[in-house]
């Protein structure tokens, strides 16, 4: 906590709005992938090998601008993708040492770098670790190599293997593995045989996430012609076997999404669904300071032309209002494990009771939660509260 009479000069982002001391989580963007997955909605090309270093020099140049109108003293940083690992190893040296040289991370808690299991090796692990990452998150997706076929990934369920044993070889001791479940064709067995082996790996922390069917993905274009198609009630089953068998070794189910080990909860994403503000670094980035929020455009090239040229790659900003910020809070903080103040939910009386009448919400330390039910239910719930 800082201390009271330590306040520092407020600062500006934009048209004037005033923004907190610091700005204490960072997100940077990689759009490069070897291979295109399907189902991906997240803004992403090839990588072009003549393109990346002119690229990670962008990076660094907004950066500076940033640093120029903000205060940014990180305790999360965050690099993620596409695939941040597309890089070459003297690239990501290059790009990582630029942003530790460049800001002050005496308050950092944790530094974490999404990889891609085809694009692990040694190297590039030790550069991670050089350079001071602590958390990687590992894209497996599943363990079954018809599955990953079928996902578009580049790796196979034995590199999935063998890359986390690099990333323990050089010394991540926290590491989270990345699994979809709701795949076309998967079955509840299937899921559960690669709950298993994930749980036997041993890692800190595992993300569970069901296949979602976003707008200009091949994915979307396949259901639209009836080849795939949603089936809400398999899927609340997938996700009830995730709790189940993942508490059960041990793993706090502490977000809809999310377990973890003690202590390894990502302290990034808390952040982010605690409404803290956060700045957002590379093409396509959102960065939310005060009650602005802005995006960066959609096109590496042009982002990279324009921040090189001096000029912003801010393509949209928005200003936000009290009550969108606080529908945003409600929505998050109930997908978490602690929920929220119950008093925030006063302006809802009947919908209040009418849930907990059901079983769905419950009050624990003067918070509502989720019951394990509710869970199943999230979404639904989290709609009448905004």
């Amino acid at each position: 906590m800082r201390e009271q009479g330590n306040v520092q000069p407020r600062k500006t982002l934009g048209a004037g709005i005033p923004t907190a001391e610091a700005v204490r989580h960072l997100y940077v963007h990689i759009p490069f992938c070897a291979r295109i997955c399907p189902y991906c909605a997240f803004y992403k090309e090839r990588a072009d090998s003549s393109q990346t270093q002119r690229f990670c020099e962008a990076l660094l140049a907004e950066l500076d601008e940033q640093r120029t109108r903000l205060h940014v003293e990180p305790e999360t940083l965050f690099v993620g993708g596409g695939t941040p690992t597309a890089l070459t190893t003297t690239q990501l040296q290059h790009l990582l040492g630029g942003f530790r040289d460049r800001l002050d991370l005496s308050a950092l808690r944790e530094w974490a770098v999404e990889a891609n299991p085809g694009s692990v090796s040694p190297r590039k692990a030790a550069v991670l670790r050089s350079v001071g990452v602590d958390r990687i998150s590992l894209g497996v997706q599943s363990w079954d190599d018809e599955l990953l076929t079928l996902l578009g990934r580049e790796h196979n369920a034995a590199q999935a293997e063998a890359s986390f044993q690099i990333l323990r070889d050089a010394g991540f001791a926290n590491v989270n593995i990345d699994l979809m479940f709701g795949l076309p064709g998967q079955t509840l067995a299937a899921w559960e045989a690669t709950l298993r082996k994930t749980i036997a790996l041993g890692p800190e922390h595992i993300s569970t996430y069901c296949l979602t069917y976003e707008e200009d993905t091949e994915f979307f274009a396949r259901q639209a012609r009836g080849e795939f198609r949603e089936d809400p009630d398999s899927d609340a089953r997938f996700l009830e076997s995730a709790m189940e068998m993942l508490e059960s070794a041990g793993f706090e189910h502490y977000e809809i999404s999310n377990y973890a080990r003690a202590g390894y909860a990502s302290a990034h994403n808390r952040g982010y669904w605690a409404g803290e503000d956060y700045l957002g670094i590379g093409p396509s980035a959102f960065s939310t300071v005060g009650l602005e929020r802005c995006q960066n455009i959609s096109d590496y090239r042009e982002y990279t032309n324009r921040v090189l040229a001096g000029t912003t790659a801010v393509a949209s900003t928005e200003v936000l209002t009290s009550q969108i910020k606080r529908s945003e809070r409600i929505a998050l903080s109930l997908r978490t494990g602690s929920g929220i103040a119950s008093a925030e939910l006063d302006p809802w009386p009947e919908e209040r009771h009418e849930f907990e009448e059901l079983g769905l919400l419950k009050e624990a330390d003067g918070n509502l939660v989720l019951t394990r039910q509710g869970k199943l239910l999230a979404d639904s719930v989290a709609a009448a509260f905004v």
